[in-house]
């Protein structure tokens, strides 16, 4: 990351959002404030354009948290935890006026959030919580910025997970589900490279190079039966684990445009 400025990777997922906005019809998932949190660096990311299967897995992820995060408010949750915000901007969006909506993210990341979105100020109910998930105790830091560990917690985690150790992803999910009140969490995650064949590894090692030239290599992967075996452990249930397949029955059937999901698996679960 550059001072001042959001991650590369964060940028890219914006921009996705951005184009799907722009170019897909129907739509699978819909964020007008994705063009606008971009800003100046808009023309500078129209190169994403022809990365079909990413935009599909962003947009993909994004739409299955947002789903979820509704069936949350029915049951009665109010609070939204969003850990590695990035360029998010459901917050600007919020139809739920219950909802307090917490973001914690590198401090880089929110300020340029904020002032590209300036001009409609920061809404209300929402509270930014800078910190670092690998130094800082992510509930205590939490608590400190207003949140009730004690009361239910809906959180996602999207697009954050490749980039930190295995055991940093587990020590995080563990502390989630220390919270008293109950938490459900939506995040997304990749498989071993090794599991991959034939085009799908190929695109899988062009995109891993491209991350790590810009200083944010993947360091982490999962087996789907591991992964899952260790959120039980860890106290989660109804755990459901999305991936191509599953994703692109649920958002791209009948599609005449191709715009499909090939990598990338997303998790729902709760406590």
């Amino acid at each position: 990351m550059k001072v001042g400025e959001p991650s590369g990777t964060a940028l890219a997922a914006a921009a996705h959002r951005a184009i799907h906005q722009e170019t897909d019809a129907p739509l699978v998932f819909e964020d007008p404030l994705a063009a606008t949190v971009l800003g100046p660096l808009r023309g500078a990311r129209a190169e994403l354009l022809g990365r079909r299967p990413m935009r599909a897995f962003i947009c993909a992820r994004s739409e299955l948290a947002e789903d979820a995060l509704a069936d949350a408010v029915a049951r009665g949750v109010t609070q939204y935890l969003l850990l590695g915000a990035g360029l998010d901007t459901f917050a600007w969006r919020n139809p739920y006026p219950t909802l307090r909506v917490f973001e914690a993210d590198h401090p880089d990341t929110q300020g340029w959030k904020r002032r590209r979105l300036a001009d409609k100020g920061d809404p209300p109910g929402l509270t930014f919580v800078p910190m670092d998930f690998e130094r800082q105790p992510l509930v205590e830091t939490l608590s400190d910025a207003g949140l009730d560990p004690d009361q239910p917690v809906f959180v996602t985690w999207l697009g954050v997970t490749p980039y930190l150790e295995s055991e940093t992803v587990m020590d995080t999910l563990e502390a989630l589900a220390s919270m008293g009140g109950g938490v459900e969490v939506v995040f997304d995650y990749g498989p071993p490279p090794a599991s991959l064949t034939g085009l799908i590894r190929a695109a899988f090692d062009r995109r891993a190079a491209r991350v790590a030239a810009e200083g944010e290599p993947w360091v982490s992967a999962f087996e789907p039966t591991d992964l899952a075996a260790g959120l039980a452990q860890l106290g989660y249930v109804r755990i459901e684990d999305l991936g191509p397949a599953e994703l692109n029955a649920r958002y791209f059937r009948d599609r005449d445009d191709g715009l499909r999901v090939l990598a990338g698996r997303v998790v729902r679960a709760r406590t």
